[in-house]
């Protein structure tokens, strides 16, 4: 009846199907690690790498006080009472065991981003850093062969070197320690030969790469196999266990048997339209999504058949994208909150707080739709000044690479705009003209004064993470005033999806009747997020999907009871 037998079967490859593959292993277990695309890594690939993980000992080391009581105060005020406590506590009690449990089996130690502020550090229990962690760095080379199967960033932008999460907060304030950190990774870069000699971008795998390449190179080093082109179609089940999977591997059907059970780690439905529009994700019918291509539902719909409970469907991972030239999307992380810089919609008017966490901004932008104004796509007004120093998505600042060395497609596409007044870009854009006018005039003031009577933009220790300490009075706001003039294109993307499988604390996933499926887990973009419909901080995303994964896999092998 069967083709193969493990222990442990999951269904993904992205941080959190990879942990649960190393703790299984860990405790004794075999486990074979399935994915369906030709590429490992998921979204977790696409991503900054970074985890929030409340009371890490990091913190503690760089002298920052937390405690699992305020960690869960926190949580409680944001997710506003609709997940199960049991959940939360969970989360903030075994999220530090996760990462003490790969720092000392996998060589993997996470640090504290001590300038990353939770979105909302003014909540009770809420930090202005050190919750969100930043993976180490890895060596491709470490890979072997396995190297070119990991999945790629979406855009590398055009820059040939990689960094770090702390590098690039660095280099976003321009000032001696920048210029340090981008001279030495020129010299270090224009030294690798073999790289270059392989037409590499970089030898040293960093924020998504690097925590992906950490992960995999712990599987290789147990013998732990990863199967690509491997599409999971039906869950198994004998006297209402879950105990395996039929599987497609290279064309071949397969009947995979798992002893202790198996996990679905295989991502939300960020790339299936018609998914998202069934569960109202999608007021427009259109998606801009920076989910893995893979992310189809696969996970959530064989759970379906066997009577899971959903959760969040109509909720996502928001974050405002731009279309680069290719028509590929980017997510708009830093660049928004940068001074100088503000959003419209076609009436040429703000909406929004152009610094709030990216997941409030593209709610506003969903809101503004719903009420009747046209804002999709809404336009990134900014002026000569902002293009001289700051990155503007994938284009870094001019003085690195001044506007008549871009490529033909940004210069004279869509995806750029560039105009000698502000009327003309009005025109060009095909917006109102007065509108705009006003808007930039009123947004001057605010500039010169340092408060944004509107939006408060800058007035949260979290919105002045991206910002630029040179400028005063405050550092999110610059007067538009130097031409020439430019707008990019801004649309309501996503890093995925984050309703899903309903589980519990221990990762198992729940019925329609609240009744355990046995033999079955959940984690990641697969599950029902614990954080509800909101997003804490930076690495919420990741976070908990490495921390359910790694429960899931203590819990199938009797570790936790």
């Amino acid at each position: 009846m069967w083709d193969i037998t493990t222990d442990f079967l999951v269904v993904g490859s992205g941080a959190g199907a990879m942990t649960a593959a190393v703790t299984a292993n860990e405790f004794g277990a075999e486990s074979i690690v399935i994915e369906k695309t030709d590429r490992y890594g998921g979204t977790s690939s696409l991503s900054g790498g970074v985890i929030w993980i409340p009371n890490n000992r990091s913190m503690a080391k760089k002298g920052i006080v937390d405690s699992e009581q305020d960690g869960m105060d926190y949580l409680r005020q944001v997710t506003g009472g609709v997940v199960a406590d049991d959940k939360l506590q969970a989360y903030v009690r075994y999220g530090t065991e996760m990462v003490d449990f790969l720092a000392q089996v996998a060589d993997m130690p996470f640090e504290a981003a001590v300038r990353y502020a939770d979105y909302y550090p003014d909540l009770p229990g809420g930090k202005v850093g050190g919750r969100s962690m930043a993976p180490p760095t890895y060596s491709r080379r470490k890979l072997g062969a396995q190297a070119d199967s990991q999945r790629p960033p979406l855009a590398w932008g055009f820059s040939k070197f990689s960094l770090t999460v702390t590098e690039g907060r660095e280099v976003m304030d321009m000032g001696w320690k920048a210029y340090a950190i981008i001279a030495w990774h020129i010299l270090r870069y224009s030294l690798d030969i073999r790289a270059r000699r392989l037409g590499r971008e970089d030898d040293r795998l960093t924020l998504g790469q690097g925590l992906v390449g950490n992960l995999r190179g712990a599987m290789l080093k147990r013998g732990i196999p990863l199967w690509l082109n491997t599409s999971a179609r039906q869950l198994l089940r004998e006297n209402g266990r879950v105990v395996g999977l039929l599987a497609d591997r290279g064309g071949q059907a397969i009947r995979i048997r798992a002893k202790q059970g198996v996990l679905l780690a295989a991502g939300g439905f960020g790339q299936n339209i018609a998914m998202r529009q069934q569960y109202g994700q999608l007021p427009t019918g259109e998606g801009w999504s920076n989910a893995a291509p893979g992310n189809t539902g696969d996970g959530i719909k064989m759970a379906l058949e066997l009577g899971a409970a959903l959760e969040y469907m109509d909720a996502a991972w928001w974050t405002p994208s731009v279309r680069l030239p290719d028509g590929s999307p980017l997510a708009l992380i830093h660049g928004k909150a940068l001074p100088g810089s503000m959003f419209v919609d076609h009436r040429g008017r703000r909406y929004t707080n152009e610094a709030a966490p990216y997941e409030d901004i593209v709610k506003d932008i969903w809101r503004h739709h719903d009420n009747g104004q046209s804002c999709i796509p809404s336009f990134m007004v900014f002026d000569a000044r902002f293009r001289h120093n700051y990155p503007a998505a994938s284009l870094p600042p001019a003085k690195v690479l001044p506007d008549a060395l871009l490529p033909e497609a940004y210069k004279h596409g869509q995806f750029l705009k560039k105009a000698d007044t502000i009327e003309q870009l009005a025109q060009l854009l095909g917006i109102d003209v007065d509108g705009l006018l006003q808007t930039v005039a009123r947004h001057n003031e605010f500039a010169r004064t340092g408060k944004d009577l509107d939006f408060a933009r800058g007035e949260s220790v979290s919105d002045r993470y991206y910002s630029d300490p040179k400028v005063a009075p405050n550092p999110n706001l610059a007067a538009i005033e130097k031409p020439p003039f430019y707008a990019m294109e801004i649309y309501p993307g996503d890093l995925g999806t984050k309703g899903g499988v309903k589980c519990d604390a221990k990762a198992r996933v729940l019925d329609t009747a609240g009744d355990i499926i046995e033999g079955l887990y959940v984690t990641g973009n697969c599950a029902g997020s614990v954080m509800g419909n909101s997003y804490p901080g930076a690495g919420s995303t990741i976070g908990p999907s490495m921390v359910f994964a790694y429960l899931a896999a203590l819990h199938a092998g009797g570790k936790l009871q």
